[in-house]
């Protein structure tokens, strides 16, 4: 039995994993952290991560951005491996928890479904023959009201594939509006839509003369997500210290 604590356990994802968790055998959620104080839980909840005194195999974290520095300090410290699923980390935080995985395995990825991580692999055979062919490449992406960051990680994650397959010869844009000029052939668009409760939308669109190809990525509901860090949490138990992502989950 793998034995876990919840950093975020109060937030929507949280509670999808805890409910996940009940009932399954291989994993047990021992304890949560979370500054707010807003849920009943099946486990003690503890209000920061230095303040937690559990014992536990493996972490999982769905928090934010502003919550990673301290958390992930405290698992280099404790040697505890950690399924990081916060997006919206700076540049700053990005080579932080590169130099946490000296210490302790950390299975990053800013998306953590199995559809979303099959596609990562498709773009990028796909990127290696359209984009020569001269398809310019678009992304778009929809989320909730609620969602602090755009892009969203999903995204961001999935023109770096692009780009990876491209060597990366390729740059981001962000937004059109501050300049008028054509577009660059070398540019990835990337825009993003905020509204309603959306759950995560993602299109890749290579658009070429007289055709256009589209990647489509729609989740309906969260425990996508929660099914993939459960899956993670259960791998990553044990391992040696390392930078993981859910590649090596799915083979």
């Amino acid at each position: 039995m793998v034995r876990a604590i919840m950093h975020g356990c109060n937030g929507a994802m949280g509670q999808v994993i805890t409910e996940l968790t009940k009932n399954d055998e291989e994993i047990e959620i021992v304890a949560g952290i979370d500054p707010a104080d807003t849920r009943q839980n099946p486990y003690p909840v503890f209000s920061s991560p230095a303040a937690c005194t559990a014992e536990a195999d493996v972490i999982i974290d769905f928090s934010s951005a502003k919550a990673a520095d301290a958390l992930l300090d405290w698992c280099a410290e404790r040697k505890l491996p950690l399924v990081f699923c916060t997006t919206g980390l700076s540049e700053e935080q990005i080579r932080k928890t590169e130099e946490a995985a000296k210490r302790t395995a950390i299975l990053r990825s800013a998306n953590m479904s199995l559809g979303i991580n099959m596609l990562l692999k498709l773009l990028k055979e796909a990127a290696g023959i359209l984009a020569p062919a001269g398809f310019d490449i678009e992304i778009l992406e929809k989320h909730h009201n609620q969602k602090v960051d755009a892009p969203s990680g999903t995204a961001l994650a999935l023109a770096d594939s692009v780009n990876e397959a491209l060597s990366g010869a390729y740059h981001y844009r962000y937004d059109r509006s501050a300049v008028r000029e054509k577009r660059d052939p070398k540019e990835i668009g990337i825009q993003a839509i905020r509204g309603g409760t959306i759950v995560g939308e993602h299109d890749v669109i290579f658009a070429g003369k007289d055709e256009v190809v589209t990647f489509s990525h729609t989740a309906y509901s969260k425990a996508i997500f929660a099914k993939g860090a459960v899956q993670a949490a259960k791998f990553l138990a044990g391992k040696e210290p390392g930078l993981y992502t859910m590649a090596d989950v799915i083979g």
